[in-house]
């Protein structure tokens, strides 16, 4: 027993009750404080958010708008395909968590079980793809197809496939009407991610994780209006995910449709000649190389020229967009971005950068006008030119005497424009200029190069004007590596041009104003906005934004919103100086560098105008560029590493005015082969119930010489003309001047040499 006294073991017991007493109302203090704010101060917050627990979203996509050429006939639509989802919902709540069931659908599908199983696992930060990134609740697609078979026996054998559904259901279809492609012009769908949602989410087209978006071309640059608006059906459920009623339902909006202003049949046919032309280059022999040409890329641009729409834009390599339908594999997705794909994904109509060469020499011509000097006045055409013992050739050292600028665009004359840089380089004070006009440098700018077109396309790159400005920052970021390679007592060229720039690069030197009169150096324009300029000379001055779209129409036809034509500016001269231009670029087609090309156009009835350019890259073979208009059209062409501009290019160039306007290489015209004689100018007829009329498009005919390569096994041969050799002494091609110290070195990206 213990020796403590009663009241001692009293004292202490009622010490630890109070103890007790203390703990327990502290617990139910706080309990009661926490069930206040949960229920009291943060009562409303927490209601809904519960509301919201028990109710889940299963998303309809939206049926997206139809991309339609410009007679109506669909470009990108929807087709219907057998498609089998499966309910992940279902799948959980088996033994096995679904996994005997996707096996069994693995076998019917003719699929790797492991693939099908990573289809209707969710998407975290730790499980790779594929995965689904939707809702839980919503069907998740396992193939998009699935043959009618396959779909039957899941269908007839539903016992096996619980919670797998095989419906028809509408997926993005890339049609190529008429074998076209139009591949980077329409662009291609992948599906949203969280960041897009997220800044998506306030704006008047908030995105939905089973949303599918435009990446690139027509279908990013109008998603919203194509995308339309899914519908959303609300469905009450238990803490266990147990449906127990349907709440608020949104019906689907379908997308609008875009109706644009290019011709299936044209883009078909500008695809065709431009692979052609590129196919045709690499048989051809570099004399300057000593290899056959290259040819590695190229693009094609038909404009309308009074309103600056696009008839056809072809892009070469190109790809299939229907490899982006249903997810794009990994192997395909290699293939086209890969160091060795080439970059088909680029459209080099409009990202596709190079030196122009000689088509350039329009914009010299009006600046040497501006500047004061005479069109008609004569100008001596030497065989070469020197500048303080630096010789600067003409093409194979051809000297034509005494002509004026007209005669010099037509025979493409280097030295004139050489002579007339050089002498507006002195009037602005050679190496040490106070107040220069730099009217070639300013008149550049005023036909819209170093800035955007305006093309309702996304991504279009501004090229580049290598004026002053330019000169002084190229010369701040690159002078220390100049200095080091220019102290190391190197010898070689490009040693020498070097410790060059390194001591003078800062400076407009008169290499660099002479070679850029004839569009050499370091500028850098897409073929784009060499079509922008040349349809402003034919139309009379006005450069007009570059548009594909033509209209918007609601999906039930009653709204049609047209886009119409918008200028960005006139081109800097008057009427006097542009038809003397439009007079040398006829004689350009008719009795200049470019006649050989056009023999037997007929000149009366449709008035051709060309121009022809052969830039040199540094380190590549020179690019092909052949610019021409009508009346009605604007076509040019280039081709990188493809040689001469009407050697390359003219042939490709001429087919598609024969095709557009149904001429022959004897001069006649058969209006029933014409495929546009003029331009469109209606929109396609628009249905009661708000579909299109679309205007049947045949399939282009096979060529004699397709015919002939699938029989013999050979390489296609240039199509359609007697005259398809390469003219040797084509003389539009520009050659660098003599000594290393004539202008500075380009590196291959300033030297206008890459493509992408």
């Amino acid at each position: 027993m213990s020796n403590l006294p009663e009241t001692g073991r009293t004292s202490r017991v009622t010490i630890r009750l109070v103890v007790i007493q203390i703990l327990v109302f502290s617990l139910l203090l706080t309990l009661g404080g926490r069930l206040w704010y949960l229920q009291i101060r943060s009562g409303d917050q927490y209601t809904a958010e519960a509301a919201n627990n028990h109710i889940q979203q299963v998303v309809a996509p939206a049926t997206r708008g139809s991309i339609l050429d410009a007679r109506g006939v669909p470009l990108a639509d929807n087709e219907t395909r057998l498609v089998v989802s499966a309910s992940r919902t279902d799948l959980m709540k088996m033994k096995d968590k679904g996994k005997g069931v996707l096996t069994r659908l693995a076998g019917i599908l003719e699929l790797k079980p492991e693939d099908v199983a990573a289809k209707v696992r969710l998407c975290d930060a730790k499980t790779p793809q594929p995965c689904w990134a939707g809702s839980p609740y919503q069907p998740i697609p396992i193939t998009d197809e699935a043959t009618t078979q396959q779909a039957l026996q899941i269908r007839e054998r539903a016992e096996d496939f619980p919670g797998i559904t095989a419906e028809p259901t509408a997926v993005r279809r890339y049609a190529g009407p008429g074998g076209s492609n139009t591949a980077q012009v329409l662009g291609y769908l992948s599906p949203v991610t969280d960041d897009e949602i997220i800044k998506a989410k306030d704006s008047r087209s908030p995105l939905l994780r089973s949303d599918q978006i435009g990446r690139s071309g027509l279908e990013r640059q109008y998603d919203t209006e194509l995308r339309g608006k899914a519908g959303v059906t609300r469905y009450e459920v238990d803490n266990l995910g147990r449906v127990i009623g349907k709440a608020k339902s949104d019906k689907a909006e379908p997308g609008a449709n875009i109706v644009t202003s290019v011709d299936a049949r044209v883009q078909a046919i500008a695809e065709r000649e431009l692979d052609q032309a590129m196919k045709d280059a690499r048989k051809e022999m570099d004399r300057n190389t000593g290899v056959n040409y290259k040819a590695d890329a190229g693009a094609v641009v038909v404009m309308e020229s009074k309103t600056g729409r696009i008839v056809a834009m072809a892009s070469n390599p190109t790809y299939d967009p229907n490899a982006w339908v249903g997810g794009i594999s990994a192997k395909d997705y290699q293939g086209l971005t890969g160091k060795d794909s080439n970059f088909p994904l680029l459209n080099r109509a409009i990202q596709g950068q190079a030196a122009p060469g000689s088509v350039f020499k329009v914009i010299s011509a009006t600046a040497a006008v501006n500047a004061g000097y005479s069109f008609t006045n004569n100008y001596n055409c030497s065989s070469s030119y020197s500048i303080g013992g630096q010789v600067f050739k003409n093409f194979e050292s051809k000297g034509y005497g005494p002509i004026d600028l007209g005669r010099a665009l037509e025979v493409s004359c280097d030295t004139v424009f050489y002579d007339l840089a050089y002498r507006q380089w002195q009037k602005d004070g050679g190496n040490n200029p106070k107040h220069p006009a730099d009217w070639f440098y300013k008149t550049a700018h005023q036909f819209g190069l170093g800035k955007q077109t305006g093309i309702d396309l996304p991504n279009e790159v501004r090229g580049r004007v290598p004026d002053r400005d330019w000169k002084k920052n190229y010369w701040k970021s690159n002078k220390d590596s100049w200095c080091k390679q220019g102290k190391k007592d190197d010898d070689s060229y490009a040693g020498k041009i070097a410790k060059e720039n390194c001591e003078s690069g800062m400076r407009m030197r008169a290499g660099d104003s002479v070679n850029y009169s004839i569009g050499q150096g370091d500028t850098l324009v897409t073929p784009l906005q060499m079509a922008t300029i040349y349809s402003a000379i034919s139309n009379g001055g006005t450069l007009y934004n570059p548009t594909v779209g033509k209209a918007i129409v609601s999906p039930d036809g009653k709204r049609v919103e047209e886009i119409k034509p918008r200028a960005h500016g006139k081109l800097p001269f008057d009427r006097k100086t542009r038809d003397q231009l439009d007079r040398a670029l006829a004689g350009v087609a008719t009795n200049g560098s470019a006649a050989w090309r056009f023999g037997g156009w007929p000149q009366k009835q449709i008035p051709m105008h060309a121009k022809t350019g052969t830039a040199e890259v540094y380190g590549k073979q020179t690019t092909s560029w052949f610019a021409t208009y009508t009346e009605d059209y604007t076509i040019v062409m280039t081709i990188s590493q493809g040689g001469t501009g009407s050697g390359a290019s003219g042939p490709a160039v001429r087919k598609i005015y024969n095709a557009l306007y149904g001429a022959d290489d004897k001069g006649k015209i058969d209006a029933k082969k014409a495929l546009l004689p003029r331009p469109e100018a209606k929109l396609p007829r628009i249905q009661k119930d708000g579909t299109i009329e679309a205007q049947a498009i045949p399939s282009p005919p096979a060529r004699k010489e397709d015919k002939e390569d699938k029989e013999e096994g050979a390489a296609e041969k240039p199509p359609g003309t007697a005259d398809s050799t390469r003219k040797p002494d084509d003389p539009d091609s520009t050659e660098k001047p003599d000594g290393p110290d004539s202008t500075e070195k380009p590196d291959p990206a300033a030297a206008g040499g890459q493509d992408e």
